[in-house]
């Protein structure tokens, strides 16, 4: 069965797969920087929504970008207590590369690699599979 390879697949990153009224949703964090008392963190995101009837998987992904603490605010470290959060999606498709490559965007050094194209190809290839077809989508409202 298709959710059960996908379930196969989110286990292996290591994610939680959730489900509310049908839309399935994992994230997990690929990158945390701690410095002073201050914290930023890299989270990957990903939706799909399965339709039986028509065969189909929907999909859609994003990096999340957060930070708590002294400085957070402004990306500094000046006085004051303050939290960040970004969010950052696709542009006309899939991302490709790693979460390296795309850090240099958010103008931030993570050690930790990612290749998160391998999680989506890995679930179209089981959507492939199992006979449905995979659609890749910008945003994950009502997909």
């Amino acid at each position: 069965m298709l959710l059960d390879d996908i379930k196969t697949i989110i286990a292996a990153v290591p994610a939680q797969l959730k489900e509310n009224n049908g839309l399935y949703s994992f994230e997990c964090t690929m990158a945390e920087r701690r410095v002073f008392l201050s914290t930023r963190k890299l989270t990957y995101r990903a939706v799909f929504r399965l339709d039986d009837a028509k065969k189909e998987l929907r999909f859609s992904e994003m990096l999340k970008e957060s930070g708590s603490g002294i400085g957070a605010s402004d990306g500094d470290f000046s006085p004051g207590f303050g939290f960040k959060a970004e969010t950052y999606k696709t542009g006309t498709g899939p991302r490709e590369g790693s979460i390296a490559e795309q850090s240099i965007l958010f103008g931030k050094q993570y050690s930790y690699r990612f290749d998160y194209s391998k999680i989506r190809k890995a679930v179209e290839d089981a959507a492939t599979k199992a006979g449905y077809s995979f659609k890749y989508q910008l945003t994950p409202v009502g997909l």
